[in-house]
């Protein structure tokens, strides 16, 4: 009499051998490593920081291989340590600025011209003036001062001489050097 032997729950019962992935960790940092340093540094703005984090990260991993259950998760595994590695430079980082009750002076007055509002508003203002004069000296100062051309180069692009060109930029300077609203920058 033949008994009748299920073969596939005996194969369930047997433990089966999984294949891994990457046979060791440095099978795995050989063949990742150029996916995983892109990963890196995406996260810093230095291409030596990102090499130094994922140094850092793949140090945990290997300190944690053994506990790694599902091999074919490593790339996730490696990210989620970089980001929590780079999240704990960031907090540990040295912070040189502290709050204080009052604001310290500065210990020499900056000049007028660093301040970017200031330039802007010298900026407007002169446009403004600029726009006063007539169009044939507009022309002129925008092509002499803005343009940077010579004065035989702006007279060859509006086809005139050059004593017109020397003449009409000098009235209008004058003009400028009266215009009210430039008088306060002088």
């Amino acid at each position: 009499m033949t008994t009748l032997v299920c073969t596939s729950a005996s194969k369930a019962a047997t433990p089966a051998t999984q294949t891994l992935p990457y046979p060791s960790f440095s099978s795995y940092v050989k063949a990742r490593q150029p996916v995983l340093l892109r990963t890196a540094r995406s996260l810093t703005a230095n291409p030596c920081d990102a090499e130094d984090l994922l140094q850092t990260a793949l140090t945990k991993t290997y300190v944690a291989w053994e506990r790694i259950e599902d091999h074919r998760a490593l790339d996730g595994y490696v990210r989620r340590a970089l980001l929590n590695t780079r999240t704990s430079q960031w907090r540990k980082r040295k912070v040189d600025e502290f709050a204080c009750e009052e604001l310290p002076e500065p210990t020499e007055a900056a000049p007028a011209g660093d301040d970017p509002a200031e330039q802007q508003a010298l900026h407007d203002a002169m446009w403004r003036a600029i726009m006063k004069l007539p169009s044939r000296q507009r022309a002129m100062v925008v092509l002499r001062y803005y343009e940077d051309l010579s004065e035989v180069q702006t007279a060859e692009v509006l086809g005139v001489s050059v004593g017109t060109v020397k003449s009409a930029v000098s009235r209008a300077l004058g003009k400028l050097r009266e215009d009210p609203e430039l008088v306060v920058v002088r």
